[in-house]
């Protein structure tokens, strides 16, 4: 921080500083513990989404065994054709959204191929959007991290470092103003003895 002059019209710009400082610390905390809840949230979804994958995975597993004979070529039955995004504003943090999704299915002839096909559709497809959505829900969570970190270092520059030099910035300066005024104090006298003494001799 630059040096301090030791003046009252620097004692009143610090003192302004420190009420500045003061009036903004609360809402940044504020911020950061609707950031953190908000992450928390985040962090839930991301977790559900787990989840719901994991099962579908579990019940492809358990309903469709036939998956392991690989005379059915299963290569590129569901893909993702286009996927538009949006973005939604969370605690002054743009964040992506999923607008739209859109999910080809590889043609495929119903008689040539196994019954089973149609409900492994059904399910890759549950399985490819919940992937999209998982991938998204990762990309949310670490915005929201950046921002808690980014918002938690500025409270704990106005918390730890600002407040408390502008603090002993003040101290400083008062003592010093004081000391002067002290020494004025004394030189007054010295010369009004001095005056004095003067004027007798």
């Amino acid at each position: 921080m630059a040096k301090v002059s030791l003046s009252k019209s620097s004692l009143s710009q610090q003192s302004q500083q420190l009420k500045s400082y003061q009036q903004f610390l609360p809402s940044l905390d504020m911020k950061r513990k609707q950031l953190m809840g908000e992450r928390a949230r985040a962090q839930a979804e991301q977790r559900e989404l787990e989840a719901k994958l994991e099962a579908v995975r579990q019940r492809v597993a358990e309903t469709l065994p036939m998956l392991a004979n690989h005379e059915v070529d299963l290569a590129g039955l569901v893909r993702v054709e286009q996927v538009e995004l949006g973005r939604e504003n969370r605690m002054g943090t743009w964040l992506p959204t999923l607008a739209e999704l859109k999910i080809a299915v590889r043609p495929y002839g119903y008689l040539s191929k196994p019954h089973w096909i149609e409900p492994l559709v059904d399910k890759l497809r549950e399985a490819l959007w919940l992937r999209i959505e998982l991938l998204l829900a990762e990309q949310r969570l670490a915005l929201l991290d950046q921002a808690v970190r980014t918002v938690t270092q500025r409270v704990n520059l106005f918390d730890k470092v600002l407040i408390p030099q502008t603090r002993a910035n003040i101290k400083r300066i008062r003592i010093a103003l004081s000391d002067a005024e002290r020494a004025a104090v004394v030189r007054s006298k010295i010369a009004k003895k001095k005056r004095a003494a003067e004027g007798l001799g």
